[in-house]
């Protein structure tokens, strides 16, 4: 056998108590980023290849893999009769395939690549034929049951409605990840029956077919449940991004960041922060984002993903910032918006400016740069495609459709008119 690990992601079922007309129960988001891309993410550094099982809206699923993922691809189950159904669907595709495969839910966002390699390792080390990942819950209902023999390796799983009174006792249940060679299991897909009250073809039952054939199966224990949390309605959705901001919001602390309200902030797991740098409440970052040391972000500030911020950067309350670098010793004040735009270094943007970046007519988006030195007035409109050059001053209320040249003042201001005693005079009227 090879040392060579593949992924099968099942990502075909529809997803019903989403209750979402328009989008798959996998392209559903949290802070900017799809439930498939989490566990696409977290399986790309220990797998060759990845095949996503696609079936409910499979053309946007699709869609999402090609234009994002290099070595993945999709494979369609039509109809959907199972999860063991669901890994038969790759079978042509590794005919001679001679190396371990991973099984994922793409639903669990919560999973870490981390887990993923230590569950690998274990197989590997107990030189296993199957591992299936289990975890502990206090209250198990509605769970399969693993069941171990008395050397410890993995029996059986039994699900609930099949489980005796004692067997409902036991509180370690099956993930939903596993670990096989494929070469050993390849033939069991072929050979799984649907006599259940459901009619389908259930991945469980390969455990059953390779203890039948003598072959080693094992249960990994999983220490933090709630990364095989699953997502099946907005409710699960809303807690899986608690779970996730939580995880996010220790980690950034752990390292040195300032988070000033942990239950009124909101940052991505694709975000790398600095240290010393301030978060303040009611700032949302989403997407994938790099932000510098020494930094202060909000409060109320949001990020969307794609944005570069170097050390020493001032970002304020009510700023939103949209695909951007912005280069050290920058602040941008209040109130203002900067998308597709790159900032030098020592930059001051006045509150209330706004980088115009978008042509509604066209629907394309133009870029902004702002070189060193230079300072913004507030309430300034930058139209894009512009350049303000090195140390130029923008005046306050301008309207720049133009470049200007380094160290140049631009304005774009009416001359000032003032009607002598109007107000007397109207309240006279």
């Amino acid at each position: 056998m090879s040392d060579d690990i593949k992924a099968v992601i099942l990502a075909a079922g529809k997803g019903t108590r989403m209750k979402s007309e328009t989008t798959p129960k996998v392209l559903h988001k949290i802070m900017g980023k799809t439930l498939l891309g989490y566990v696409l993410d977290n399986v790309k550094n220990i797998t060759s290849n990845q095949y996503v099982i696609v079936g409910h809206m499979a053309e946007d699923v699709e869609k999402f893999v090609d234009e994002n993922y290099a070595k993945a691809r999709t494979v369609i189950q039509s109809p959907q009769l199972g999860t063991g159904h669901a890994v038969s669907m790759v079978c042509p595709e590794l005919d001679e395939y001679d190396g371990l495969v991973l099984i994922l839910c793409g639903d669990t966002p919560l999973i870490k690549e981390k887990t993923l390699k230590d569950f690998v390792k274990f197989h590997k080390a107990q030189k296993s034929d199957l591992t299936v990942m289990s975890t502990i819950f206090e209250n198990p209902s509605n769970y399969g049951r693993i069941v171990r023999e008395k050397d410890d390796s993995l029996k059986c799983i039994v699900e609930e409605k099949d489980a005796t009174a004692e067997q409902k006792q036991i509180k370690e249940v099956n993930a939903g990840i596993y670990c096989f060679d494929w070469k050993k299991f390849r033939a069991s897909f072929g050979e799984l029956k649907s006599n259940n009250s459901q009619g389908e073809y259930y991945l469980t039952d390969i455990i059953a077919w390779g203890k039948s054939r003598k072959l080693k199966v094992n249960a990994y224990v999983l220490e933090n449940s709630d990364e095989i949390y699953g997502i099946n309605s907005r409710q699960h959705l809303a807690m899986a991004t608690k779970m996730m901001n939580l995880r996010n919001l220790e980690r950034y602390m752990e390292n040195g960041v300032t988070i000033v309200d942990p239950a009124n902030t909101w940052i991505s797991e694709d975000t790398q922060i600095g240290q010393d740098t301030i978060i303040y409440p009611a700032t949302y970052i989403e997407g994938k984002n790099k932000i510098g040391k020494n930094c202060q972000i909000g409060p109320c500030a949001h990020l969307r993903g794609d944005v570069e911020i170097a050390d020493n950067i001032k970002i304020g309350n009510f700023v939103e910032v949209k695909k951007s670098k912005i280069n050290s010793n920058t602040n941008v004040g209040h109130l203002s918006y900067i998308g597709d735009s790159e900032l030098g270094e020592r930059v001051n943007i006045g509150a209330g400016t706004i980088t115009a970046n978008y042509n509604a007519i066209t629907g394309k988006k133009s870029k902004t740069q702002i070189k060193d030195d230079v300072k913004i007035g507030s309430n300034t409109v930058l139209v894009a495609p512009v350049k303000v050059n090195e140390g130029a001053n923008v005046g306050a209320g301008s309207v720049i459709t133009k470049e200007v040249p380094a160290w140049a003042l631009a304005i774009t201001r009416s001359p000032l008119k003032v009607l002598a005693d109007w107000v007397g005079k109207k309240k006279k009227s």
